[in-house]
């Protein structure tokens, strides 16, 4: 499906309130954390998309009851009888679930689980969440040893104090979730990445910790936990969601807009430090770096049309960014001077080659941008052209391509714009709603 967005001499102003869908990666968790308890677990604000319905059709598979609607959830879990399924867990287009659930799974001695997804999940690699897994003790037979389909062999587990390669919110989560059964396991990393599971196991009564080590780097640690036991979990809105429609407000000339109810943890905020650095025009009250409890924070969010000069992003924030850095690179094509962002070679492992792919669709619309091999580099163009973008697939892409089209002078038409039913189903809805 092709959509066109912008084009024309009148170019849309965004004005009003809106509330963005709700946090697709804390949707994820709470499901999985759900249904590894017994007593019942009410969520509010779950994510109704392709992604998250992936992972309530999988945690029904595993043998946890899930009733409600219109993202006001009681999920039932297995509890101490552990997850059983004896047909293939589909994922979807999951990543994340992808990446998580094996985790509790290969706690689970002696039981076998296989997980296959769709034609982009068989591109994206497992090894790094194997990796560790194995040294645990459990078994993991993954297609050429890194793709899906695959499968996790449970097994009495061994406590492991684990250094992330690369920094990845999904597969230190893999390994806190397989660490629940064991006496001590910990996870070191260089730079902090999101903590939405360390939270969520510490509000379940789990014994997690978290530190900040004198070199800059991270700890977290999981022990043995007995029964999980959660009342209610609140699902913020998603920033990576809001994003959109707040680089969308600073592109465009006139607008203001408020973005209600947005979650704004630490891990994951560094997209507003790095538009604020920028000179946008974002007002808020984050959450201080370092900060680590079991609620989560939120804030309204008011964005308004503001003048922008390049930066570069390091290696440090982009753990704090990773799903934004491809409206960095779109920023960029309306700032002053030259944006680069380093360090980001794990958007070549997301649904897309994301680096390749936002270079050469942003080139195509007039970008004046090169790929590196961490990342990319964009010089001040004095906007963009327009034409067509092919989003691959890729939610982010598609809606990437949207926000580009407002921006441009001609407009954009996104070829498979369908994609961005993955995480923002609503996007168009939203957009009309603003749009005066």
């Amino acid at each position: 499906m092709s959509v066109r967005f912008g084009g024309g001499r009148d170019r849309v102003r965004l004005r009003g309130r809106v509330t963005p869908p709700s946090d697709k990666s804390i949707s994820h968790r709470a499901a999985i954390v759900g249904a590894m308890c017994e007593a019942p677990v009410a969520i509010a604000g779950y994510l109704d998309a392709a992604d998250t319905r992936s992972t309530l059709q999988a945690m029904r598979r595993l043998g946890a009851s899930v009733q409600g609607r219109d993202g006001e959830l009681v999920i039932r879990g297995v509890g101490a009888a552990g997850p059983r399924c004896d047909e293939v867990l589909d994922v979807g287009n999951a990543g994340t679930l992808m990446r998580l659930l094996p985790g509790w799974l290969a706690s689970v001695a002696g039981r076998s689980f296989a997980l296959d997804g769709d034609a982009s999940i068989r591109r994206r690699p497992v090894d790094r969440i194997a990796l560790p897994l194995r040294a645990m003790g459990a078994r993991v037979d993954a297609r050429g040893g890194r793709f899906p389909p695959f499968t996790v062999l449970g097994a009495q587990l061994a406590g492991l104090d684990y250094e992330l390669p690369v920094a990845s919110a999904q597969v230190k989560s893999c390994v806190l979730l397989a660490g629940l059964a064991t006496d001590v396991t910990t996870v070191r990393e260089a730079v902090a990445s999101r903590d939405h599971t360390e939270r969520m196991l510490l509000a379940a009564g789990a014994p997690v910790g978290r530190r900040r080590l004198r070199d800059g780097g991270w700890v977290s640690s999981v022990g043995r936990a007995g029964e999980l036991a959660l009342d209610r979990i609140v699902v913020p809105a998603d920033l990576s969601s809001a994003a959109f429609l707040i680089t969308a407000a600073v592109l465009l000339p006139g607008a203001e807009v408020t973005l209600t109810g947005v979650g704004v943890n630490w891990t994951r905020s560094g997209f507003l430090e790095i538009l604020r650095r920028m000179g946008a025009r974002v007002g808020g009250e984050l959450e201080p770096p370092g900060t680590f409890a079991a609620a989560e924070p939120i804030c309204d969010l008011e964005v308004a049309h503001g003048a922008l000069t390049g930066t570069e992003v390091g290696a440090d924030e982009v753990p704090l960014a990773i799903d934004e850095l491809p409206l960095v690179a779109l920023l960029g094509c309306f700032a002053e001077g030259e944006t680069v962002v380093r360090g980001a070679a794990e958007l070549r492992v997301k649904e897309s080659d994301r680096i390749a792919t936002v270079v050469d669709g942003l080139r195509g619309l007039g970008a004046d941008i090169e790929a590196l091999p961490d990342g990319f580099a964009v010089r001040a163009a004095g906007g963009l052209r327009g034409g067509r973008l092919d989003a691959h697939g890729d939610h982010r892409l598609a809606l990437l391509g949207a926000v580009a089209g407002l921006a441009s002078q001609d407009g954009v038409e996104v070829i498979g714009m369908e994609a961005a039913a993955v995480s923002y189903p609503g996007f168009a809805d939203d957009l009309r709603a603003l749009s005066h």
